[in-house]
């Protein structure tokens, strides 16, 4: 790849191609297709996160909410390369390129390309942000949710265009790229799943004193204890913005430096710190260099866990609250331990939903009387978080990657 900053072409191109693009309105590009279908054609919808579908997709698919007519003769026909667009959602980006021959609701427009466009090119680039934008200030109605984009302001949409090699070359890099990314995708899926199926066999089940699956060498009952029998919360503490000192002292975590990555919720760099002056002054006491469970409440997501935290006493927010494990816990079996509770019924509903200290401690768990069980238990959902973790990460990169190329490879 080259590249290049003059006008006229993007900034980075395919080594061989350096002519400039041509920009065009669409309907120098389009054509109108106004054609019945029939009933041995598939019905195709149009998504605004996937483009148009390949095949007719399922009812159970569709939701319950979709209702199609019953006369299709109603319906659109497309043909393979037709660029179909849902008119209510064109400003939200719902359109596509049919790869296969079919019909569409009569509420959709549906355009026929030229032949000096390759329509997988055009599926790549008119779902770009920018021409997005286009659509919507071209759509008009009364609100947002009335909005059209009628055929008369769909051919005045702008849209560069480069020769049909180029397209041809770009679209098979954006086509190599989706499917990475969709093969990561479904990696993680599968993980996440397993993880799931995996909390459900490996805990015991309502009423029963042992879990499903075990590993050999382990027959006795599990305990039954309450949170606070084995450990205990600690809220956490405010400081006026104007105390939080410099990466001198103990760091103080606010829901600000906590991070949703994967599987994984965790606590990263603290951006601020408490000094020794501020704690003489205020009395607090940090959590100190033990494991612990972080809860946040972060709009309706009401909870943040779950890190091991670094060998260092920190300070939490008060928007916060911390469990914090005693001895007799393995940290890593207590992380999952955390996975199979569901939190949300214990949140105190507000304007600000958060967590009662006592309501907390008064949760009964379930945990091996051997704490070497705990330890198993614990090491293979760690490893199956850094797997989830690991897929998670990577698809942000690949759709990062996706991104910019989409900024930087068109004009």
């Amino acid at each position: 790849m080259i590249n290049r900053t003059a006008g006229g072409v993007p900034r980075i191109r395919f080594k061989g191609f350096d002519a400039a693009w041509e920009r065009k309105k669409l309907g120098q590009i389009y054509t109108e297709r106004n054609e019945r279908g029939n009933d041995s054609l598939p019905i195709l919808s149009v998504s605004i996160h996937s483009g148009i579908s390949n095949g007719e997709l399922s009812t159970e698919t569709l939701g319950k909410k979709v209702r199609r007519s019953e006369d299709k003769s109603l319906y659109k026909r497309v043909q393979s390369g037709d660029l179909v667009l849902n008119m209510m959602r064109a400003w939200q980006g719902a359109l596509g390129v049919a790869q296969i021959e079919g019909m569409v609701s009569p509420a959709y427009l549906t355009a026929a390309p030229d032949e000096t466009t390759y329509p997988l090119f055009m599926d790549c680039g008119l779902r770009r942000p920018q021409v997005v934008a286009q659509m919507n200030k071209l759509s008009y109605g009364v609100t947002d949710f009335r909005k059209r984009l009628y055929w008369d302001s769909f051919v005045r949409v702008k849209f560069a265009v480069p020769s049909v090699a180029e397209q041809q070359r770009i679209t098979s890099y954006f086509s190599n790229l989706s499917s990475l990314i969709s093969l990561h995708q479904r990696k993680y899926d599968k993980l996440v799943k397993l993880k799931k199926a995996m909390l459900q066999r490996m805990f015991p089940r309502a009423g029963a004193a042992i879990p499903e699956l075990r590993f050999k060498g382990f027959s006795d009952d599990w305990m039954t204890e309450r949170l606070g029998q084995i450990g205990r919360t600690q809220s956490g503490i405010g400081f006026p913005e104007a105390e939080q000192g410099g990466k001198v002292g103990i760091p103080f975590f606010k829901i600000s430096d906590m991070s949703l990555t994967g599987n994984e919720h965790e606590m990263l760099v603290a951006n601020n710190y408490v000094s020794d002056a501020q704690l003489r002054r205020r009395r607090w006491v940090p959590i100190c260099d033990v494991p612990a469970v972080v809860f946040a409440k972060v709009g309706a997501a009401l909870m943040l866990n779950r890190k091991r935290m670094v060998r260092t006493p920190f300070f939490i927010d008060n928007n916060s609250m911390a469990y914090i494990f005693d001895s007799t816990w393995d940290e890593d079996f207590g992380k999952a331990l955390f996975d199979t509770i569901y939190l949300p019924k214990y949140a105190q509903v507000g304007a600000l939903p958060s967590y009662n200290g006592a309501d907390i401690e008064g949760i009964a768990v379930h945990r091996p009387k051997d704490k070497q069980e705990q330890n198993k238990i614990g090491a293979y959902f760690k490893q199956l978080d850094a797997l989830v973790s690991k897929h998670a990460v990577q698809l942000q990169k690949l759709k990062q990657i996706e991104s910019a190329c989409m900024e930087e490879m068109f004009a």
